[in-house]
């Protein structure tokens, strides 16, 4: 068996429903999907994600992005994505291992192997793939063998997510992880402006505002804010708001209405219109075709 065979026994041993699947180890999750998806609006959090079986397609912006089993995901700040699993049949589902991404964890390895680069202070897209690399697939296989080993998990888990990192740092994209971890990196930056957005997206705000969140001229702001998340600081805003509209309509029963102007939404004509914008559909057609069970999330 190859080793790209040996992740896939792992992960359908271990996540034998479809769905997300959280596991002792933690920031590892397994997903398993047996259908194509439709698109899944999402914020993706720092993550490194290795598909193991099927394919997947993620929006970024302006982005697309495909990746499989040939190559691997990386996403170093909270991003809006869209995300749709392509390829899966029942058979032969989509599978993947999800690992969070943790800036202490790659600060502290920084510190030991000493090596942040000049590139780390300027902006990159924060979703990226890169083709797989052997020895990181060898660390992330036995990362989930773990899994079939409960009592090794403590000692050993810490020590394999250490390698996985220290496999990242001498991928293509070491300069996206030491970006994670330099306080004062571009990236480091535009995630300060983020976090802001986060806590107040419900308000309209001033670029200048949040340039002074981010410690930058309200240009570089929106420069590097463009070239790390594929979209300016207001539509990032209103992809949130969006997002969390969707989500009080799904679990609180709210109208559209009342969702709309809980995330800040003054207009309910505006509202409909930028979520059928969005999501493809005026907001009870949409939230009726989730209820029904029609979309699947997927990491």
């Amino acid at each position: 068996m190859d080793r790209m065979g040996e992740l896939i026994e792992l992960i359908a041993q271990f996540a034998t429903v479809d769905g997300i699947q959280a596991t002792p180890i933690e920031g590892l999750s397994l997903v398993r999907i047996s259908h194509p998806s439709e698109p899944m609006h999402a914020v993706h959090h720092p993550a490194l994600c290795i598909v193991a079986q099927g394919r997947k397609r993620v929006i970024a912006g302006d982005r697309v992005l495909n990746y499989d089993a040939t190559n691997f995901l990386v996403v170093s700040v909270d991003t809006p994505v869209i995300g749709q699993v392509v390829e899966a049949t029942p058979e032969a589902p989509y599978l993947c291992m999800k690992l969070e991404l943790d800036a202490a964890e790659i600060s502290a390895l920084l510190i030991e192997v000493g090596g942040v680069t000049a590139a780390a202070a300027e902006a990159e897209p924060s979703v990226a793939v890169s083709p797989i690399l052997p020895d990181l697939l060898d660390a992330a296989i036995r990362l989930v063998r773990l899994l079939e080993r409960p009592e090794d998990l403590a000692v050993l888990g810490p020590m394999l997510k250490r390698e996985i990192l220290y496999r990242l740092l001498r991928s293509d994209q070491a300069t996206k992880l030491q970006q994670i971890a330099l306080a004062e990196s571009r990236l480091q930056q535009v995630n300060r402006a983020i976090g802001w957005i986060k806590l107040n997206y419900r308000d309209a705000f001033a670029i200048e505002t949040l340039a002074a969140e981010a410690r930058m001229s309200a240009s570089a702001l929106h420069l590097h804010f463009k070239a790390v998340t594929a979209m300016s600081p207001l539509q990032y805003q209103k992809q949130l708001r969006l997002q969390e509209a969707r989500r009080l309509m799904l679990s609180e029963a709210l109208d559209a209405a009342t969702a709309g102007h809980r995330v800040g939404y003054d207009s309910p004509s505006q509202f409909s219109r930028e979520y059928a914008r969005t999501f493809g559909a005026p907001p009870l057609r949409d939230v009726a075709r989730l209820k029904a069970g029609d979309l699947q999330s997927a990491g």
